[in-house]
C-alpha cells in the first residue's frame, strides 16, 4: 500500500512564515526517499488541506499519514484539523487515513530549544 504524508500547520497570512513548512517536508523527504510528502495550511494559506491531501491520492497514495506540524495537543491539532481531513477525505473513500497526535514533547525538541539559545 502505497503511503504518503501530509505535514499540515495553522497557516500564516506572512508568505515567509508559510515557506518554512516546506522547508520542514524537504528534510522529511531526504530521511525517507520515496516517500510521497506534500504540505497543507489549515487557514489563511494555500495549499489547504484539500489540496494536500488530494495532491496525496493524485501521486498514488492509497494511505495518508497527516501530521499536525503544532506543539501542542490544542484545538487545531486534536479537534480542527482531525474534523477538516475526515470531511476531506469523505471524497476519497478508497483512501485510508490517519491523524497523529502533534509534535508534544521529545527530546530533540529540547535539544533544539539548547542549540538555539547557545547552550550547546
Amino acid at each position: 500500500m502505497d503511503t504518503a504524508l501530509l505535514i499540515v500547520d495553522h497557516g500564516s497570512l506572512l508568505p515567509e512564515a508559510n515557506e518554512m513548512l516546506e522547508g520542514v517536508a524537504e528534510l522529511v523527504r531526504s530521511r525517507v526517499p520515496g516517500l510521497t510528502v506534500h504540505i497543507s495550511h489549515m487557514e489563511l494559506a494555500e495549499p489547504s488541506i484539500q489540496t494536500g491531501f488530494a495532491a496525496c491520492v493524485s501521486d498514488g497514495a492509497e494511505n495518508i499519514i497527516v501530521h499536525p506540524y503544532m506543539l501542542s495537543p490544542g484545538r487545531h491539532s486534536t479537534s480542527d484539523i482531525p474534523r477538516i481531513v475526515s470531511e476531506v477525505a469523505a471524497s476519497f473513500p478508497e483512501v485510508s487515513f490517519s491523524v497523529t497526535p502533534p509534535l508534544g514533547i521529545h527530546q530533540k525538541i529540547g535539544e533544539v530549544i539548547l542549540e538555539r539559545a547557545g547552550l550547546i
